[in-house]
């Protein structure tokens, strides 16, 4: 039966009821109150009473704690001592009465809790509560917290479980401190959805804890990666009037930027500046990378902005997300600035920072900063990854520098980290330019250096041999592949297809097509525009319906794969064909089948037609992309319907669709053929206004458009300005200031 713990006076049971401890070893010395094996007093034939004189000697030092304790340290070293559960519980409830003998409870519970073989956390709860009753005590949960922290310290976390739980049965209520102290020990051990239900069970009682319970719960959300739940204790919290403090935003700021809610991540910070905290280090560079991951780089460098003026620095995982956002956009000349600073700042920068830098510099084509970047990195001590290699073989491509990629690839040799892919990308490169013999050759070497080539180095290879039309060997790789067990996938039979094809041999192109089938690979769109491309060019037109009825299923996509390929060939009359007739079995064409056609009218000049369709999607509701309307513009322009154009353009910037790269070169192309210099001097306004880096091209047109119409002093600067920004000038640059300067010269010397 259990004991209320507000019953005051209770008999006092039998003996023979009494709980004692069971079996209890331990080697502490006696003056830490447990030194010996605890035996059940039933275990104890001679002085059946000797328990109850203690029981009854500790009872007249009730009101003296001290002195209680002095008697059982003295008796508790006498032989044949016998130490029970009721003595110890007696004892404790004596010593918590005062706040000078707290300490020797902790004390007392430290070490019983310590023991092995000390009984379950269950039967001493419930014997303190039936010790408080039986010898009137008053109510005062203060021993059984402190029982709880001493199991959590000892690290026996199952048993302050069941000490909790015992405790709410008989409604003794933890305290919101050592609540705290259990739940972040089981979240710490993934006991999450147990530290759950025991939080729920106070706030069942009405007890939701402090604002550190609330860390504790929101931090067990973002480990399990349940980021709403996370947000919903906070709302919750602040509903019921906590006061909440700095490190409750952060830990919700990291909630909200793991589901990319950067609006209410941003209105988080601005509350905690609000509140006078300066949001920390931490947060700060979890919203900047998160923007950065969103590609909403703008309000990534407001924050870096703002935190450095917080008197915070920059550090490496901001630099590195802001340094990749500026090269994603083309504003590598800004990435290296910002390197410049932490660099000079004392900061040193990892692999990850010069791996983002070199592919940067890579990919504009600056490869002397590529490799003075990755010299760097190497006298800083850091091992190349493999990555940033493949990165700088990359651009040696771009720039047509095959011998500096030789070296570099035997570099990556001796220091173990080239790959297949570091091979994949310069045997590509050969067979694209022809050198398939040396691209053989670098074959042996890669397997000689034990490198096994992946299915993407035998398609390159296979690539290779199609270009110079020696289709045996192209299926003699083929076979190899095969035979070594491994899959071909779609590119390797297109590879082969299109080569028959080239060669005029449409019928092994079809025995190669079948293969594909037969190997349960679903020919892609590519796959479809080669054979469409390659029947329309050996005069076998009509063997495209038979294809689609026994090969391709009919639904939108194949219809346009068909469509696409007709007007990339620029046979409208058959791609219209096919359109109506997927119109005809009830299919909808999509804005990827419309764009086709469109783009198809367009390179026949036909542009009423291409207007004509894109009326028909706005009167079907289907959204125009930005690639409609950049085909729809361009082909405006090139007419001269400058109007036109300009009126499409305004319509898409109403519609909220952004414009690239491709739509502003475009645009400034149009502008530049008509002698619209000034428009297209604010369209290039316009697109640093928007943060996007104009191309390499935008400032060649914007050159040969000025030189054109004699503004040579606008041609130079704006030159030297495409240098401000990190362009590499191509041989078109310079031949159009070369060819401008020798054209204005014998100008000059004509008047």
């Amino acid at each position: 039966m259990r004991i209320g713990f507000y019953n005051n006076l209770i008999l006092i049971p039998p003996k023979n009821l009494r709980r004692s401890f069971s079996q209890l070893t331990t080697t502490t010395p006696p003056t830490q109150h447990f030194p010996e094996k605890i035996i059940s007093p039933k275990s104890q034939s001679s002085e059946p009473s000797s328990q109850n004189k203690i029981l009854t000697t500790l009872l007249r030092h009730k009101s003296k704690p001290k002195s209680a304790l002095r008697f059982f340290q003295i008796v508790e070293r006498k032989r044949g001592f016998v130490k029970t559960v009721d003595v110890l519980c007696l004892l404790l409830r004596i010593l918590s009465s005062t706040p000078e003998t707290h300490s020797s409870v902790r004390s007392l519970l430290n070490n019983y809790v310590f023991a092995d073989s000390s009984p379950s956390a269950k039967v001493i709860v419930e014997e303190l509560l039936e010790c408080s009753g039986r010898y009137g005590f008053e109510s005062d949960s203060r021993v059984f917290n402190y029982l709880l922290n001493s199991f959590v310290r000892v690290n026996k976390i199952r048993e302050a479980v069941e000490c909790f739980k015992t405790m709410l049965e008989h409604d003794v209520i933890p305290w919101v401190p050592i609540m705290n102290t259990l739940l972040t020990a089981m979240v710490r051990r993934n006991m999450i959805s147990d530290a759950r239900e025991l939080y729920d069970e106070m706030v069942v009682r009405g007890i939701y804890g402090d604002c550190y319970t609330l860390h504790v719960l929101m931090r067990a959300c973002l480990k399990e990666e349940k980021f709403e739940e996370a947000e919903k204790f906070f709302e919750e919290a602040k509903g019921r009037g906590l006061k909440l403090d700095a490190a409750a935003y952060s830990i919700v700021v990291q909630a909200v930027c793991n589901r990319m809610d950067l609006n209410l991540a941003c209105e988080l910070l601005k509350e905690m500046r609000e509140f006078g905290w300066v949001p920390s280090e931490g947060t700060y560079t979890t919203v900047i990378i998160a923007c950065g991951k969103q590609g909403n780089f703008v309000e990534a460098l407001r924050l870096k902005d703002e935190m450095v003026s917080s008197g915070l620095r920059t550090n490496l995982a901001v630099a590195g997300s802001l340094m990749k956002g500026y090269c994603m956009r083309g504003d590598v000349n800004l990435a290296l600035q910002l390197f410049d600073e932490i660099v000079e700042g004392g900061v040193v920068p990892h692999m990850g920072v010069f791996s983002i830098l070199i592919n940067g510099c890579s990919k504009i084509g600056n490869m002397e900063k590529a490799y003075e970047l990755y010299t760097q990195m190497k006298l800083l001590g850091i091992q190349p990854a493999a990555a940033i290699v493949n990165f700088l073989l990359k651009g040696f491509w771009k720039q047509n520098l095959l011998e500096n990629a030789y070296g570099l690839l035997d570099e990556a040799v001796e220091l173990g980290i080239a790959n297949v892919v570091s091979y994949n990308i310069l045997l590509l490169w050969l067979c694209e330019i022809g050198k398939v013999n040396e691209a053989c050759n670098l074959w042996d070497k890669m397997t000689g250096k034990g490198i096994t080539p992946s299915l993407v180095s035998y398609n390159n290879l296979i690539r290779g041999h199609c270009k110079k039309g020696c289709m045996d060997d192209a299926y003699s790789v083929l076979n190899n592949i095969l035979e070594r067990g491994l899959k071909p996938n779609a590119v390797t039979y297109t590879l082969l297809i299109d080569g028959f094809f080239k060669k005029g041999d449409s019928e092994r192109a079809f025995v190669v097509f079948e293969q594909m089938v037969a190997a349960n690979i679903v020919p892609p769109d590519y796959t479809v525009n080669t054979i469409i491309n390659g029947l329309c060019k050996t005069g076998q037109v009509s063997k495209t319906q038979d294809m689609l009825n026994n090969f391709i299923t009919k639904d939108v996509i194949e219809y346009g794969a068909l469509i696409d390929g007709f007007c990339k060939m620029q046979d409208m009359e058959s791609a219209s064909k096919f359109f109506t007739e997927l119109l005809d079995v009830g299919l909808t064409p999509n804005a990827v089948v419309y764009n086709s056609m469109i783009s198809g009218f367009r390179h026949l000049n036909n542009m009423e037609a291409a207007l004509n369709l894109h009326q028909k999607m706005i009167m079907n509701k289907i959204p125009c992309d930005l690639q409609i309307y950049t085909t729809l513009i361009g082909g405006l322009l090139k007419e001269g319907k400058l109007s036109f154009a300009l009126d499409l353009y305004s319509e898409m910037l109403f519609k909220g669709i952004v414009p690239d790269t491709v739509m502003y070169t475009s645009l400034i192309n149009g502008l530049c053929n008509h002698g619209q210099l000034e428009n297209a001097s604010k369209i290039l306004k316009e697109m640093d206004g928007n943060n996007i880096t104009p191309s390499v091209l935008i400032y060649n047109i914007l050159i040969a458009g000025n030189f054109r119409e004699g503004n040579l002093q606008e041609a130079f600067r704006l030159h030297d300005e495409m240098l401000d920004k990190g362009l590499v000038p191509d041989d078109t640059t310079y031949d159009i200031l070369v060819n401008g300067k020798l054209k204005v010269s014998h100008t000059l010397a004509g008047a």
